[in-house]
């Protein structure tokens, strides 16, 4: 592990009631970030909001390796797989307008799908959820040029050219990025419009996150931060030109600040752009009664339900975690909700920490043990 000073800390607010626990925990978490991180390299941002107070913020590292960009609170990270919820929430959006429903089968939408059957069998819900049973039969390895500008079409159409599925659909989980390029493709056939600018639209608007983005073809050239990963004992950038399939938006192109993630979880809580009852159901497990697994369900609509289980381990917090994490090119990112608490926990990093999962479960633990997750 790596040790130095910080190099910036962006904001640190405590209220009153709670600054004795907190400068405790601050102390726990600066010490599980400095760990991870030394001064004038990649760094990231990390958040803790409790109500509406944000109780812990800490910016550490550069935004871009170049110019010495410091990391700020409104530094732009992309978000990997974390882009998958709002892609999700696009989809109950319309079917909320009544405009689709997530019994939907493919074959409505895609009429080019090679084999009918597979089509009239997978539905919307069975995308949302990963668990459709269609093949990622991308050919990324064979030709790492085409897919490194390949937008979501193309990555949606090798699968819509599967003669057989993997497994039943709504039997069992297997993680799929192209499902949300067909996601996304959906929203632009039923809204009429790009699906970045749909999003934009109806949940970045109304949330208050003005500055977040979505890739559309190219990478943004400005405004946000780069992705690096050490290769041979040096930082080398990791992100749109040198990653394959990062343009594919649908599963992984949306660009976000800490501070605005934390308005997109105020308004999913508070029904700004969706119902109380629809949001419920995005954030409750998917139990299809075909489920024929041994691993019992844990995803709802995108979002991750850590009832049992977290990141694959035992759930030993005592609450329910809604979750998802984000891994694309140089960049990681992780969105911890804990509703009953009203606690928000996000880190945005562009370089790879050495154990991404030991900081998000580190963390819940200092928490639990100064008591903000009674």
């Amino acid at each position: 592990m790596r040790s130095a000073l910080l190099l910036s800390v962006c904001l640190l607010a405590v209220s009153c009631s709670t600054k004795q626990t907190g400068n405790f925990m601050f102390k726990s978490l600066d010490s599980l970030l400095t760990a991870e991180f030394v001064a004038g390299e990649p760094g990231g941002a990390v958040l803790v909001m409790k109500g509406d107070s944000t109780v812990y913020l800490k910016c550490f590292g550069l935004a871009n390796m170049v110019t010495g960009e410091k990391i700020t609170d409104n530094t732009l990270f992309n978000l990997g797989s974390i882009s998958k919820t709002f892609v999700a929430n696009g989809i109950l959006i319309l079917q909320e307008e009544g405009k689709l429903s997530v019994t939907d089968p493919l074959s409505k939408y895609f009429p080019e799908f090679k084999n009918r059957e597979i089509a009239g069998k997978v539905t919307v819900a069975h995308l949302l959820t990963h668990t459709s049973g269609l093949p990622d039969n991308r050919p990324v390895s064979e030709n790492p040029e085409f897919f490194i500008t390949a937008k979501d079409y193309e990555n949606w159409a090798p699968v819509m050219q599967a003669e057989k599925l993997e497994f039943e659909p709504g039997t069992k989980y297997e993680y799929s990025n192209p499902a949300f390029n067909g996601l996304a493709l959906i929203i632009e056939k039923v809204s009429g419009q790009k699906w970045q600018d749909f999003i934009a639209g109806r949940i970045f608007k109304p949330a208050g996150m003005v500055t977040s983005t979505i890739t559309d073809g190219p990478h943004p050239e400005t405004g946000v931060s780069h992705g690096y990963e050490a290769m041979n004992g040096r930082w080398e950038e990791s992100d749109y030109g040198e990653f394959p399939t990062f343009p594919a938006a649908g599963n992984g192109g949306v660009w976000s600040s800490v501070r605005e993630l934390v308005l997109y979880e105020k308004a999913i809580r508070q029904n700004i752009f969706l119902s109380k009852e629809l949001t419920e159901k995005s954030r409750t497990i998917f139990r299809p009664d075909t489920w024929a697994d041994t691993v019992p369900p844990f995803i709802g609509y995108s979002w991750f339900i850590g009832e049992n289980q977290v990141l694959g381990k035992a759930n030993e917090f005592g609450v329910r975690l809604v979750y998802h994490t984000g891994d694309q090119g140089g960049f990681r990112a992780f969105f911890f909700s804990v509703p009953e608490k009203d606690l928000v926990y996000v880190g945005l990093f562009n370089s790879p920490p050495a154990d991404l999962d030991r900081i998000i479960l580190s963390g819940l633990s200092i928490m639990k043990e100064n008591n903000w997750l009674e």
